[in-house]
């Protein structure tokens, strides 16, 4: 897969999963928010709290699990750069969550999974 189409694949996939969790009563606050070398995918802002979250958009047929994609490191990475968040916003006292949405892209069909607190970070 090229570059340009996996582009336009990982845009589909952050639309959709904007879309998904608009559906589920969650404000998009941010996407593709950067600091340096940190990034986070999306965060919204739920009923419960905020929630960071990572999107992994992938064409079946699938032969990874989505904790394979999203490695300790992957999630230390994300949680630094929800910190930062915090800190730049001045969001502090927030209940914050990690979540994964992962699109899977078929011929005839698109599916989003939704995985609500994927993670723990643990701040050392």
């Amino acid at each position: 897969m090229n570059v340009l189409r996996t582009s336009k694949l990982g845009e589909l996939g952050e639309q959709m999963a904007c879309d998904f969790l608009s559906s589920c009563g969650h404000q998009i606050l941010d996407r593709n928010w950067r600091a340096g070398h940190l990034e986070i995918d999306i965060v919204s802002e739920g009923p419960d709290g905020l929630h960071f979250v990572e999107v992994k958009t992938r064409k079946a047929p699938v032969t990874t699990t989505v904790s394979d994609q999203v490695t300790p490191i992957k999630q230390k990475r994300i949680s630094a750069a929800a910190l930062r968040y915090l800190n730049t916003k001045h969001l502090y006292g927030q209940e914050v969550f990690f979540d994964i949405v992962a699109v899977t892209v078929e011929q005839d069909e698109t599916r989003v999974r939704y995985y609500p607190q994927a993670w723990i970070p643990m701040f050392v």
